[in-house]
């Protein structure tokens, strides 16, 4: 095997998108920051009881594991930050009220997630403790929405939904005949799926009576507000009860709130179906989508208690991105940086001047001796001459 071949969905970042990658990095996390996030910066690898303590089953299959030499015990390269920020904020800050924390970093997945993923994503996200309000989750909300628009994201559908919605639609039978762990799981992943055919299978373990409404959730998909709300047609399909219409009343209430902050041309939908994590959260659960891209680009919800296993549960809700997959989308040329060729040497007048143009945020790239001057990521539009005033800088003359 050639020895510059790399694994199967795992690639170098080469310098033009590296570039954007960075500059979209630092944009987001100001972002973040203004809106009083905190940044931390887990490990890339922790002991896989830590890791592998939330309630998502499914991380543990996209874990890489491996021994650790000086312990003996099992490690794991983190294949989501999320469970990391929440160790953070339930044992080591502990902090009494609502606490904003945010993180930018790679994780490592076993297999790509969609088509034409990467296996080493850049997730960056934002996590809100403490607060288990309906405004909560519209801050994390409109966070996601500056998040896209920052990074260049048009016309995207932003997808509402409930991890419970599926339990409260079965609240009666629930009551007096619990179904398995799982045949629920099955039923949520038919659903997220949009396989009617299995769904109808998996009904089989459902009281006749519930079975349309369960089929119903398939078709409620479409504008979460205006004359053809799914939530309007909702109200009609499913049980009258009180868990359904108090989960239906937040998906509204959250729907009117968030509208205006959505930028022209992008649409706030509704998908009853989308309920493949409901293990792991546990209320308002979101996605963003974009044309051409089969994958989710943006994920979120609330995933209340998952820091009890460290010792303290608190409420939770957030959201992550790959920085990666948001450069790829971007549409917009990419244009070279202009740069500043200067002579190499060490006259005190060039060092100075040279270090002058780099403090004040000019890319100045000097022309070593015995090499050629190509240009890709930069074009020397400018360059540094020797005149009798000193070192300026002057446009480069065309030939």
């Amino acid at each position: 095997m050639s020895a510059w071949l790399l694994p199967e969905s795992v690639a170098d970042v080469l310098p033009s998108e590296a570039r954007r990658i960075e500059e979209l990095r630092r944009i987001v996390l100001d972002r973040f920051r203004v809106y009083g996030y905190e940044l931390v910066m887990p490990p890339i690898l922790e002991y896989t009881e830590s890791l592998l303590s939330s309630a998502d089953s499914s991380l543990d299959l996209q874990t890489f594991k491996l021994l650790d030499q000086a312990s003996g015990r099992m490690l794991g390269l983190r294949a989501d930050t999320t469970p990391q920020v929440a160790r953070i904020d339930a044992h080591i800050l502990n902090r009494k009220g609502a606490a904003r924390l945010c993180y930018c970093g790679p994780v490592l997945h076993t297999q790509a997630l969609g088509l034409h993923n990467t296996r080493e994503p850049l997730q960056c996200g934002a996590e809100l403790y403490g607060c288990s309000g309906i405004e909560a989750d519209l801050e994390v909300l409109s966070l996601a929405v500056d998040t896209l628009s920052l990074s260049g994201m048009k016309n995207y559908r932003l997808a509402l939904s409930h991890a419970s919605l599926l339990e409260a639609v079965l609240d009666d039978q629930l009551q007096t005949k619990p179904l398995s762990k799982s045949v629920m799981r099955d039923l949520h992943q038919t659903l997220a799926d949009k396989d009617k055919v299995l769904l109808m299978e998996h009904l089989q373990n459902v009281a006749e009576a519930l079975r349309p409404a369960v089929l119903a959730l398939l078709g409620l998909y479409g504008p979460a507000l205006g004359p053809q709300s799914v939530l309007g047609k909702a109200q009609k399909l499913l049980p009258s009860t009180p868990k359904v219409r108090a989960i239906l009343d937040q998906l509204s209430e959250v729907a009117e709130r968030l509208q205006s902050a959505l930028p022209e041309g992008s649409s706030l939908l509704v998908d009853l179906a989308d309920l493949a994590s409901f293990e792991y959260h546990s209320g308002l659960i979101f996605s963003a989508y974009v044309e051409g891209c089969p994958n989710a680009i943006l994920r979120g919800g609330r995933y209340d208690d998952v820091g009890s296993v460290y010792g303290r549960a608190r409420p939770a809700t957030g959201f992550s991105v790959d920085l990666r997959e948001l450069v790829g989308l971007q549409n917009a040329k990419v244009e070279a940086k202009t740069a500043i060729r200067a002579p190499f040497g060490t006259q005190k007048g060039l060092v100075d001047k040279v270090r002058q143009l780099r403090d004040s945020g000019e890319v100045v790239v000097q022309s070593l001796p015995g090499t050629a001057a190509e240009e890709e990521e930069f074009v020397c539009d400018r360059e540094l001459v020797s005149t009798d005033a000193g070192w300026v800088v002057q446009a480069v003359r065309a030939i």
